[in-house]
């Protein structure tokens, strides 16, 4: 699955779809404080198989590690701390879970299945009690399906929604910047990564700093009117997914 040259560079077409898909998805992370990887991960997936998770969770890092660092003040560490340990198992269980999927095909299939799981999270409107317990299960979720995915915002979306946005964003942020480290640190030591990722990573950089620098200076302006659009896409991606792995 690994072995071909990234579409992105042999199509100068592809290329900007793809530098397009990353600014926009910027905008939506600086802008909420979560969901880059929602927005962003199925459709690159779509593109190019290749682009995920890696090359998504350097991103997706990159992109919360920003949004926590702007509103470092704000973050609530014992919350971090707690979610984590559940991560930090869903992480391993994801990880064995990524390293069997070596058929294109198979890849698409579950990578799809996921989005759409994380689709269902986003829509069915649940809200749980922000306790220990909660923080440490939805972590373990969020491990999971991040590094198949790279999309590790919705199992925790179920806690944060309607809570305010601060502390609510730099929390979030700071939990999504360190799981990812994490994820691609047992990705590349389970030797799942390699250069290319890091190419694929360096490439998109510029359009996430860009749509970050865009997106703080429209924060004022996100509210839930964009949640369906961003919905409606992942569900539509995680379906032509799901269908390109069972042809």
């Amino acid at each position: 699955m690994l072995d071909a040259t990234p579409l992105v560079f042999n199509s100068l077409f592809w290329a900007a779809v793809v530098l397009a898909v990353v600014f926009a998805g910027a905008i939506v992370q600086a802008g909420l404080g979560m969901g880059f990887g929602l927005s962003v991960a199925p459709l690159l997936a779509l593109i190019d198989p290749m682009m995920v998770p890696t090359a998504a969770l350097f991103l997706g890092s990159a992109t919360s590690f920003a949004g926590a660092w702007a509103e470092r003040e704000h973050i609530v560490w014992r919350e971090v701390g707690i979610g984590f340990a559940g991560r930090f198992i869903g992480i391993l269980v994801g990880g064995w879970v990524l390293l069997s999927l070596t058929d294109v095909k198979l890849f698409s299939l579950v990578f799809g299945c996921t989005i759409l799981f994380a689709v269902v999270l986003t829509t069915i409107g649940w809200q749980l009690a922000l306790n220990g317990f909660n923080l440490v299960t939805m972590g373990l979720l969020s491990g999971f399906t991040g590094i198949i995915t790279s999309v590790g915002a919705p199992p925790l979306a179920l806690i944060y929604q309607n809570r305010p946005a601060i502390p609510s964003r730099p929390t979030l942020a700071t939990f999504f910047a360190l799981g990812g480290a994490f994820s691609l640190a047992f990705i590349f030591a389970s030797g799942r990564g390699d250069w290319v990722d890091i190419q694929m990573a360096l490439f998109m950089v510029p359009a996430a700093i860009t749509g970050t620098w865009f997106g703080r200076r429209l924060r004022g302006r996100f509210d839930t009117r964009y949640r369906p659009a961003l919905l409606m896409i992942a569900l539509g991606a995680s379906i032509l997914l799901i269908m390109r792995g069972l042809s």
